[in-house]
């Protein structure tokens, strides 16, 4: 996806976006990334990876992401999945202490227009593309 004037969008790293998760299908655009157009009004910025804390918070301020909605192309989610949430719930969700990881890739620079980059990390669970710093167990 590119941003107005044709460049790439990019992510909270200033990275080139990386897709969020195609199982199931995610996105505003049902691309499988976090992009935000200028139709997505909510800013489905943020690519999160469900908890049931976080589900369970979501239904409780109204917005249900368990249940299957067809109409929507909106499968329902489970923990464990990857999803582009809306900046604003994610950040709802932060505040009141069950914010879900966050996958710093593949969310969307837009994000940072209401999320301060340091709650992002303190969420992160990216997992580095070169594996060969790590320390083997």
């Amino acid at each position: 996806m590119t941003e107005p004037g044709g460049l790439p969008e990019r992510n909270v790293l200033g990275e080139p976006l990386q897709p969020c998760g195609t199982d199931p299908m995610t996105g505003f655009l049902r691309d499988g990334n976090c992009s935000c157009g200028p139709q997505d009004a909510g800013v489905h910025a943020v690519c999160a990876v469900m908890t049931e804390e976080f589900l369970a918070h979501q239904r409780a301020v109204g917005n249900d992401l368990s249940t299957p909605r067809p109409e929507w192309q909106f499968p329902g989610l489970h923990p464990g999945d990857r999803w582009c949430v809306v900046a604003g719930r994610w950040l709802q969700a932060y505040a009141d202490g069950v914010a879900a990881p966050v996958v710093l890739a593949s969310t969307n620079a837009r994000a940072l227009q209401l999320i301060p980059i340091e709650a992002l990390r303190e969420h992160a669970v990216d997992v580095p593309d070169d594996l060969s710093g790590l320390d083997q167990a």
